[in-house]
C-alpha cells in the first residue's frame, strides 16, 4: 500500500472535508461532525483518505443512517456495526474522486474513541511520528497486518492515563 506525506493529500482532503462537513451539518442540524483518522492529524501521513465522525443522539442513530444511505451512502461491508456505531462509504458526488467514509456514532458511546484518539496525537506531535512509523513499517505486508499494528498502536494511546474524555 502506499502512504502519502502529508503535503501530498493534506490540502485537498481538508477542502473535502470542509465541504462535507457543511453538508452534514445542514443535512443533519443536531449532529456534531468531525474530522478524524490520519487526514486531521498535522504532518501524518496517510493513504488519502477523509474519515468524518458524526457524532448523533443514541436515539437518532438509526434514523440518521437511513437518512445518509436515502442519500446515496452505503454501509460499509465487514465493520464493525452496532446500535452505537455504523460505517458508511460516500457517493461519488460527495467523495469527488476520494476514498471518503463516515463513521455514524451515538454520543456518550465508546466509539467516541476517534475523537480522543485524534485529540491525543493533535497534543502530542512525537505520537503522529510514532504513528507513522507505526504505518510505514507494516504498508508492506498485507492490509490486515496493517490493520492490526495501527490497532495495537491506537489501543496503546487511548489505554494511557490523562487521555480520557
Amino acid at each position: 500500500m502506499r502512504l502519502l506525506a502529508a503535503a501530498d493529500y493534506q490540502p485537498a482532503v481538508q477542502a473535502l472535508f470542509e465541504r462535507c462537513a457543511a453538508a452534514l451539518q445542514a443535512l443533519l442540524p443536531d449532529a456534531q461532525v468531525e474530522h478524524v483518522g490520519a487526514s486531521s492529524l498535522p504532518g501524518a501521513c496517510s493513504k488519502g483518505d477523509l474519515d468524518i465522525c458524526v457524532l448523533v443522539a443514541p436515539e437518532a442513530h438509526p434514523q440518521v443512517v437511513a437518512r445518509l444511505c436515502a442519500q446515496g451512502f452505503e454501509i460499509k461491508a465487514d465493520t464493525l456495526r452496532t446500535p452505537e456505531l455504523c460505517m458508511l462509504l460516500a457517493p461519488p458526488d460527495w467523495a469527488q474522486g476520494q476514498d471518503l467514509a463516515l463513521q455514524i456514532v451515538a454520543r456518550g458511546s465508546s466509539f467516541e474513541d476517534f475523537l480522543r484518539f485524534r485529540d491525543a496525537l493533535r497534543r502530542e506531535p512525537a505520537l503522529v511520528a510514532a504513528y507513522d512509523a507505526v504505518k510505514r513499517a507494516h504498508a508492506d505486508q498485507g492490509e490486515d497486518a496493517y490493520r492490526a499494528a495501527k490497532a495495537r498502536f491506537i489501543e496503546s494511546v487511548l489505554a494511557r492515563p490523562g487521555d480520557c474524555l
